[in-house]
C-alpha cells in the first residue's frame, strides 16, 4: 500500500497526544545510510521474509490477515534475530489503522494510559482504530499489561506484542486469552544465507563497498550466528568494514570472518526459557544413557555463562532421582563433583562436574526410590496419617511403657535373616508397597534379598535365632 492511501496518523499526528517514549515511526522514510546493515536492508514486504514460510507464506492465517487489514491483537514468540519487529513494521505499512510503536523498555503506566486514552478519543472521533506495536512486552509486569485490557476488550487498540521469553510465562493470562501467540523460529542456514548474500548486493545493503564473499564464508557466519538475522548482518558489516581496509581488500577472507566471528555470542538468559530449555536438555540426555549429548549440553550451559554450581546441584539432583539405588555411588561422585568445583572454581572444576556428569549418563539407572517417595508423599496428602503403632514406639519412662509402647516389638537382629513379622506401617496402610525396586545395577541384588525376606516371612514368620536375641532395657525402650 502507499504512503498516499494511509491516514497519516503515526505517533505524533493529531489522532494522538504525541508524548511519551516510542519507537521511530516505521512509516517514516528508509533508514539513514548510517544505520546499521541490519535496519537497512530489514524486510519490507511479506515475500522479502525469509524463514518463516509457514507463519507468513501465501495462504497464510496471519499473512492474509495483515494483507486484508484484519488483524486481531497478537503476540509474536521467537529468539532475537527472527523477524518480529520487521513484522511489525509491514503490518504497519499494510494496514489503514492507526499505527504506534512502543517500546516497554523505556515506557510506564503513565504513558500506557496516555496512549490508550487517545486511541480511545481517536475511535470516538473517526472510528478509525489503533494498532499498538509493544516490542519486548515482557518487560512489562502485571500492572502495566493489565491497563491494555480494556482497551483491547472494547476493541480500542489492537495490540500486537513482541516478545524473546515464553508468553505462558511472561504475559498475563487475561492478554493471552484476547490474542493469537505466533511462534518465529531461529532462521535456518540456508535462509541466512540468502539474507547475506542480499545484503551484498543490494543498493541499500554493502553493493558500494565492492566486496565479494565466497560461499563457504557466508555459511561460516551464517552457522555461528544461530538463527539470528542481526546477528549474521552485523558479522558481514563487521567483516565488510575490516576488508575494505585492509590493503587491496576486495573480498572476505577466512582470516577477516574469524576476527569478526571471534566468539559465538550464544543466546541464553538465565532466567527465562532458554535457562529451561537447556537444563532440560541435560537432564533428559543423562536420563537417555547418552554420554555425549550430555557433555554437549552441560559445556552449551557453563559456556554461555551458566553457575556450574546450579548444574552440579541438579547432577546431584538427578543421582537420586533417575539412578537411586541402582547405583549408590552415583550419589557420592554427584556430591564429590560439587565439592571439587567449590574447591578448584573455574575453568578447572569445570571437568569435576563434567566427570559427574558422564558417570550419571552411563550408570544404570532406577526411579523406584523417587516414585516411592511420590506415593508416600501422596498418601499423607490425602490424610492417611495415623499413629505411630505401639510395637515400635520408644519408651524412655515406665508410664510409656505401662501404656504399651514398645509392646511386641521385635528385634531385627535376633531374628533369622533379620526377618520379623511386625508392621511397622500405621493402621489403614500395612502391607502398603512403596518401594518397588528393578533390575538395574544394584537393585536387582535389593529386589533379590527382599523377595528372599518375604518368602521367609510367608513360610516361616518371624523366627528367633538359635542364639538368644539381646535383652531390651525397660527403661530405654527397644531399638
Amino acid at each position: 500500500m502507499s504512503q498516499s492511501r494511509l491516514p497519516g496518523m503515526g505517533p505524533s499526528s493529531p489522532g494522538g497526544p504525541g508524548r511519551g517514549p516510542r519507537l521511530p515511526d516505521p512509516r517514516a522514510d528508509a533508514p539513514a545510510p548510517d544505520a546499521p546493515l541490519a535496519d537497512r536492508i530489514r524486510p519490507r514486504t511479506l515475500d522479502e521474509v525469509e524463514g518463516q514460510a509457514g507463519l507468513v507464506g501465501p495462504g497464510s492465517i496471519l499473512r492474509r490477515a495483515i494483507e486484508s487489514d484484519s488483524l486481531r491483537s497478537i503476540i509474536l514468540w521467537g529468539p532475537p534475530g527472527t523477524g518480529k519487529t520487521t513484522l511489525a513494521r509491514i503490518i504497519a505499512r499494510h494496514t489503514e489503522a492507526r499505527f504506534v510503536p512502543f517500546s516497554a523498555v523505556l515506557s510506564g503506566v503513565k504513558e500506557i494510559k496516555e496512549v490508550m486514552a487517545a486511541s480511545e478519543s481517536h475511535r470516538a472521533a473517526t472510528g478509525q482504530r489503533t494498532i499498538l506495536f509493544v516490542d519486548e512486552i515482557h518487560r512489562f509486569n502485571k500492572a502495566q499489561q493489565d491497563a491494555f485490557l480494556p482497551y483491547v476488550e472494547r476493541g480500542d487498540i489492537v495490540l500486537i506484542g513482541a516478545t524473546t521469553e515464553n508468553p505462558s510465562f511472561e504475559v498475563i493470562a487475561a492478554l493471552l486469552s484476547r490474542s493469537k501467540v505466533y511462534v518465529l523460529e531461529p532462521l535456518g542456514e540456508e535462509a541466512l544465507i540468502r539474507i547475506l548474500r542480499r545484503a551484498l548486493l543490494e543498493e541499500r545493503g554493502l553493493r558500494g563497498a565492492g566486496v565479494s564473499a565466497p560461499e563457504e564464508l557466508l555459511k561460516e557466519i551464517a552457522r555461528h550466528a544461530q538463527g539470528d538475522a542481526r546477528l549474521a548482518l552485523n558479522t558481514l558489516e563487521l567483516a565488510v568494514s575490516a576488508a575494505c581496509s585492509a590493503e587491496g581488500g576486495a573480498s572476505l577472507t577466512p582470516a577477516i570472518v574469524a576476527e569478526a566471528l571471534q566468539r559465538t555470542a550464544l543466546y541464553y538468559d538465565k532466567s527465562g526459557e532458554e535457562h529451561f530449555n537447556l537444563i532440560s536438555a541435560l537432564h533428559k540426555s543423562m536420563r537417555s544413557s547418552d554420554p555425549d549429548a550430555t557433555i554437549y549440553w552441560l559445556a552449551r550451559m557453563i559456556e554461555a555463562g551458566e553457575d556450574p554450581l546450579y548444574v552440579a546441584r541438579r547432577i546431584v539432583r538427578f543421582a537420586s532421582e533417575d539412578i537411586g539405588n541402582a547405583d549408590p555411588r552415583a550419589l557420592a561422585v554427584a556430591v564429590a563433583a560439587k565439592e571439587a568445583f567449590h574447591f578448584l572454581g573455574l575453568p578447572e572444576g569445570a571437568l569435576a562436574i563434567a566427570q559427574a556428569a558422564v558417570y550419571c549418563a552411563t550408570a544404570p539407572k532406577s526411579d523406584a526410590v523417587y516414585r516411592a517417595y511420590g506415593e508416600a508423599v501422596a498418601d499423607i496428602r490425602a490424610g492417611k496419617v495415623g499413629p505411630v503403632p505401639h510395637s515400635i514406639r520408644n519408651a524412655p519412662t515406665g508410664l510409656m511403657a505401662e501404656l504399651g509402647y514398645g509392646k511386641g516389638y521385635q528385634h531385627a537382629h535376633g531374628y533369622e535373616g533379620s526377618v520379623t513379622d511386625m508392621g511397622c506401617l500405621p493402621q489403614g496402610l500395612e502391607g502398603r508397597r512403596y518401594y518397588k525396586p528393578g533390575d538395574a545395577g544394584y537393585e536387582k541384588t535389593i529386589r533379590q534379598l527382599m523377595e528372599y525376606r518375604e518368602e521367609l516371612r510367608r513360610k516361616h514368620g518371624a523366627r528367633p535365632k538359635p542364639a538368644v536375641a539381646p535383652a531390651e532395657d525397660p527403661e530405654k525402650g527397644p531399638g
